[in-house]
């Protein structure tokens, strides 16, 4: 059965050194530090990799995060992995659980992540399943 999450996060991006690379090339890493209210009730570290091209609104990015905390009254870890593009200027974005990467009572979890951004600040939704406990 499908449950839904919902609140806010602030998030915290820094760059980091991309070594080995041109400045030409216009990659970037950032670090990820997030803090999660809601139904799920977590912080996150992470990093982040992108892509600038020389067309306006146009670029790439991937990320990894573990992320560390209750979710709707469940203690555990998870992974989310992050694929985003934007192709002049509409974005495409999936963030999801990566699979058997949660521990504790998330263990088995899975779902997908939607990032929601409006004013300035964001909020999730959080789309998940959990195994039925074993009887």
């Amino acid at each position: 059965m499908n449950h839904l999450a919902k609140g806010n996060f602030e998030v915290d991006l820094r760059p980091l050194p991309f070594e080995g690379t041109e400045p030409q090339w216009k990659l970037g890493r950032m670090s990820i530090d997030k803090q999660f209210s809601g139904d799920l009730n977590a912080a996150s570290k992470g990093q982040m990799l992108s892509a600038m091209t020389d067309v306006a609104g146009s670029a790439g990015y991937v990320a990894i995060e573990r992320v560390s905390g209750v979710l709707n009254g469940k203690q555990g870890t998870f992974v989310l992995q992050h694929n985003g593009f934007m192709n002049r200027g509409a974005p495409t974005l999936s963030v999801a659980v990566i699979p058997d990467s949660a521990t504790g009572e998330l263990e088995g979890l899975q779902g997908d992540f939607k990032i929601i951004i409006e004013g300035g600040k964001h909020s999730y939704e959080f789309t998940y399943c959990l195994p039925n406990p074993l009887s």
